[in-house]
C-alpha cells in the first residue's frame, strides 16, 4: 500500500499487515489525527469461548487502544438470536437466551487480557446489543429503519449472492441480520459517538450497510475498516488444528495446547504471525521471521511464548515451554501435557487404543487414528505403535500412558483415583 498515513494507528496496522480495506482511508486518517476516535467490533455469542480466528481482530482493538483510541467490544446478545449468514452454506442453529448469556460470560474473560476497561479516557467499553435490539417495536423498526434498505442491493452482496447462486436456502430471519448489524452501528454512533466499525473482510457488506444507514438517518459520516481473512502458508484456514478449533478459554483448551499450536507454526508464517499476534517491534518480528534452518525454531518459541503470555500470563507460557522441552528433548511425560483421566469403571474390561487417541484429541476419528498407525505416526510411551486392536486395561494405566501423534503432539491417559 502506497498511502502514508499521519495517524499512529493506521501507520501501525498497515506496517503489521492488519489492513485489507477501508471505506475512506484519508478521511479516517484525518479523524484519527485530530484526537481520540471510538471504534467497535461485534462478537456473536455462538460458542462458550472465542477461538484463534477471533484473535486477529482482538489484537486490532488492542493496537487501537494502545495508540490512544477508545475500543468497544460489542457482544451480540441480540444478533445471536438471528445468526449471521455471511458466507455460510446453512442456517446457524438457534440458541436459547440462557445459552447466549452463558456463552457471553465465557467470552468476556478473554477481552480483559488484551484491553483495559478501567483506566483513562480511552478505557474500553463492553456493550451488549440486546440492550437496544430486544426493545425494538417491529412496526416502528420497519417504518423507521427498514425503508432505508433496498432488497435489490442486499441481494447483490457477495455473502448473500453466493448462498443464492448455490441454490441454498436463506431464511427471512437470516436476511434480517444485516439490517440489525447496520442498526448496531447507528446506535453506537448515536450513543457513544462511535465513528468506526472494524471486522474481518467477510463483514464488508454488513459494515457498508451500517455506514449508509447512519448517513441516511443521522446524517453522520462514519467509517469501516476490515482485516484480511487469514490462511496459513499451506492454505489452511487460520485457527484450525488437527484436533479442531483452537479455543481461547483455558477450560476448553489448555495453555500448553495453545502454546503448542503456535510452536507448530510453519517457517513461512512465523514472521507474519509475530507481527499480527504479538506486541514485539516490527523490526524484531522481521529479523526473527528471516531466520532459517534450525534457528527459526527459536523464533517459533518466542512467538508461542509471546502469544501465550498475552492470553494466559507469563507463568503459563513458561510452564508450557518447560513441558515442551521435557517432552521433546528428554523424552519425559511433562506435568502440563493434555491429560484424560479414566476411572476403572469407564475402562471396564478394556478400552481400545484407537478410542484413547480420539478421547485425547490427538485424532478426530477412528479412521484418522488407523491412518496414523499405518503411516508410522503414532507412539505409545515413546515406542512406535501400529496395533489398532490393542485393548488398554486398568492395570496398564497404573503408570500414566503417554500417547503421541507425530513428533510434536502428545497427551497422557491416567487412571482416576
Amino acid at each position: 500500500m502506497t498511502y502514508h498515513p499521519k495517524s499512529e494507528f493506521l501507520r501501525v496496522i498497515i506496517e503489521r499487515g492488519f489492513l485489507a480495506d477501508c471505506t475512506n482511508l484519508q478521511e479516517l486518517d484525518e479523524a484519527l489525527s485530530n484526537g481520540m476516535v471510538t471504534a467497535y467490533i461485534g462478537y456473536d455469542a455462538t460458542a462458550a469461548s472465542l477461538h484463534v480466528g477471533h484473535l486477529l481482530n482482538i489484537m486490532l482493538l488492542r493496537w487501537f487502544q494502545k495508540t490512544g483510541n477508545k475500543p468497544i467490544t460489542l457482544m451480540g446478545g441480540g444478533t445471536t438470536k438471528v445468526g449471521d449468514p455471511s458466507f455460510r452454506s446453512d442456517e446457524r442453529p438457534l440458541l436459547s437466551p440462557a445459552q447466549i448469556d452463558d456463552n457471553i460470560s465465557g467470552m468476556q474473560k478473554v477481552f480483559a487480557r488484551y484491553l483495559d476497561y478501567d483506566h483513562g479516557d480511552n478505557a474500553a467499553l463492553m456493550r451488549n446489543n440486546a440492550e437496544w435490539l430486544d426493545e425494538l417495536n417491529y412496526l416502528d423498526f420497519l417504518r423507521d429503519i427498514g425503508r432505508h434498505f433496498s432488497v435489490n442491493r442486499m441481494l447483490s452482496f457477495e455473502s448473500v449472492k453466493s448462498r443464492l447462486d448455490r441454490e441454498q436456502s436463506l431464511s427471512f430471519l437470516e436476511f434480517n441480520y444485516m439490517i440489525l448489524q447496520a442498526y448496531d452501528f447507528l446506535e453506537l454512533n448515536r450513543r457513544y459517538g462511535c465513528l468506526l466499525q472494524m471486522g474481518g473482510s467477510d463483514q464488508w457488506g454488513n459494515i457498508v450497510n451500517g455506514i449508509d444507514l447512519t448517513r441516511r438517518v443521522l446524517d453522520n459520516e462514519i467509517y469501516g475498516l476490515t482485516t484480511p481473512l487469514l490462511t496459513t502458508s499451506d492454505g489452511r484456514k487460520m485457527g484450525k488444528s488437527q484436533g479442531g478449533a483452537v479455543w481461547l478459554n483455558a477450560e476448553m483448551l489448555s495453555p500448553y495446547e495453545f502454546w503448542q499450536f503456535w510452536r507448530n507454526t510453519t517457517d513461512a508464517d512465523t514472521g507474519r504471525f509475530l507481527k499480527l499476534y504479538t506486541d514485539l517491534p516490527v523490526e524484531e518480528c522481521n529479523r526473527l521471521g528471516a531466520l532459517e534452518g534450525s534457528e527459526i525454531n527459536a523464533a517459533k518459541i518466542i512467538l508461542a511464548n509471546e502469544v501465550t503470555t498475552l492470553l494466559h500470563g507469563a507463568e503459563a507460557a513458561k510452564a508450557a515451554e518447560a513441558t515442551a522441552r521435557e517432552v521433546f528433548e528428554k523424552g519425559g511425560v511433562g506435568d502440563d501435557l493434555p491429560t484424560v483421566e479414566l476411572s476403572a469403571d469407564e475402562i471396564g474390561d478394556g478400552i481400545s487404543i484407537v478410542q484413547l487417541f480420539v478421547k485425547t484429541g490427538l485424532a478426530d476419528s477412528g479412521k484418522a487414528v488407523k491412518r496414523l498407525f499405518s503411516e508410522n505416526g503414532a507412539k505409545v510411551n515413546d515406542v512406535d505403535h501400529k496395533d489398532a486392536g490393542l485393548m488398554v486395561t486398568a492395570d496398564m494405566l497404573k503408570e500414566p500412558m503417554k500417547l503421541s501423534a507425530g513428533k510434536k503432539r502428545h497427551a497422557l491417559v491416567v487412571l482416576k483415583g
